[in-house]
């Protein structure tokens, strides 16, 4: 595996197309597991859960454009396919074949998907409120192309514009406790691989196309297509205040699923991190069996 083990738990991983950051916990004897996160979050979200799968080696990475990973070149917007890419390239790389992936939100989507395509390439499968891509009527695809054409336009003008700066982190952190209602805790976990110190405070690093709308998005006959007679063993792990629409799919996920387990833990969308305990327990005794 080409990775570079850095200080506290800090590791690189260099793909053919592109450097991964991301963190290890946990010693090369034990199973692997590797640990993908949720849209605008970063390999920090996977910590809480470090504490307590310790008889397993986690490996989480971050996506490109987030974290400490390298940002995709050119300014072209970004598209989820290219996520699959980066899955695929990473399985390659690693050495020691990972006995799970667990999959948060954005990271059970992209690992749901790539499974469906490849099962042999993947043993168990973890889904923590993810289930498939995501889709939408057909009639919305012209509204969705000229949004993210206007988007990508104000992206591009604001690329000469000097970046946001905070004083400190804790003002970002608070922002975004504010705007998510996230637990302040978990948010300043998140915002500190987010950013990046400069001599008069602290600004963004993650890449500003993230927050772009997607020009193209799935119908839903693409992705049932894609979905049936998934055969991967799989556990879909749900928070009582999470998204409704994911538990409201899983009669669908009964349907698309050959080996599907279900459980709903106490907790919203970012269960994994603020009830860790409880999450192990359950991906514990779902590869267990």
């Amino acid at each position: 595996m080409h990775l570079v083990c850095e200080s506290d738990n800090e590791i690189t991983l260099e793909l053919p197309h592109i450097n991964l950051a991301g963190r290890l916990w946990g010693s090369p004897d034990k199973p692997l597991l590797l640990a993908l996160h949720g849209w605008l979050d970063n390999a920090n979200s996977f910590e809480p859960l470090s504490h307590y799968l310790t008889e397993y080696q986690i490996l989480a990475i971050d996506w490109p454009g987030h974290g400490g990973s390298q940002h995709r070149p050119g300014a072209y917007p970004l598209h989820w396919i290219d996520y699959l890419y980066d899955l695929d390239a990473l399985l390659t790389v690693l050495e020691t074949q990972p006995v799970a992936i667990v999959g948060h939100s954005l990271g059970g989507i992209i690992a749901s998907a790539y499974a469906a395509a490849f099962p042999d390439n993947i043993s168990n499968l973890v889904l923590i409120e993810a289930l498939s891509p995501l889709y939408e009527n057909e009639s919305k695809s012209k509204k969705r192309l000229t949004n993210s054409f206007s988007d990508h336009r104000r992206f591009l003008a604001s690329l000469s514009k000097p970046v946001s700066i905070y004083r400190d982190m804790a003002i970002a952190a608070n922002a975004r406790h504010k705007l998510t209602a996230l637990d302040l805790q978990w948010c300043e976990l998140l915002t500190q691989r987010n950013m990046q110190n400069l001599d008069s405070g602290v600004c963004w690093r993650s890449d500003p196309r993230l927050k772009l709308d997607s020009p193209l998005r799935l119908t839903f006959s693409q992705v049932d297509a894609l979905m049936q007679a998934h055969t991967v063993k799989t556990l879909l792990i749900s928070g009582s205040g999470g998204f409704p629409q994911l538990r409201e799919a899983i009669p669908m996920a009964n349907r698309w699923f050959k080996q599907l387990q279900t459980i709903e833990l106490e907790g919203d969308h970012h269960l994994h991190m603020g009830n860790a305990l409880k999450v192990s327990l359950a991906i514990e005794a779902f590869l267990k069996v």
